[in-house]
C-alpha cells in the first residue's frame, strides 16, 4: 500500500488566538473550518495542516515545510511578526533551515533545498 497523502494536525490550547498566527505563518486564512476547534490549509495536491484545539497535547508537535525561497520566506514572516532562527546549512550542505514556535510552543522548520 503507498502514503498518497500527508495530514499534520498541530494540538494548541488557545484556538482562536492560534489560527491567527498560522494566517500570518501561511499568509493567508484556512482553507476550511469543518469545526468549531479546527481549521485547515490544504497545500499541492496532497499536504493538509490541521491547527487543533487540545491544550493536553499542545507544544509538542514539529512540523517540517520544504519550500521554495527560505530569503523571501523568512522576510515575509519578520514582516507579519513572526521570529525565526538564523539560516543554518543543514544534511551535509543540502539544505538550509530555519524554525520557528507558534504560540504554544510547537516548532515549525521551512527547509530550502540548496542545490
Amino acid at each position: 500500500m503507498a502514503i498518497t497523502a500527508v495530514l499534520a494536525v498541530i494540538p494548541v490550547a488557545e484556538f482562536e488566538e492560534t489560527c491567527d498566527w498560522y494566517e500570518s505563518f501561511f499568509g493567508r486564512p484556512a482553507d476550511q473550518r469543518p469545526m468549531d476547534s479546527l481549521a485547515e490549509w490544504h497545500f499541492a495536491a496532497a499536504g493538509v495542516v490541521q491547527v487543533f484545539h487540545d491544550p493536553g497535547k499542545s507544544g509538542r508537535t514539529t512540523v517540517n515545510f520544504f519550500i521554495d525561497d527560505l530569503d523571501d520566506r523568512v522576510a515575509g514572516l519578520t514582516a507579519r511578526g513572526i521570529t525565526t532562527t538564523d539560516p543554518v546549512v543543514v544534511s551535509s550542505g543540502r539544505q538550509r533551515l530555519v524554525t520557528c514556535a507558534d504560540p504554544d510552543g510547537n516548532q515549525l522548520g521551512l527547509i530550502e533545498p540548496t542545490g
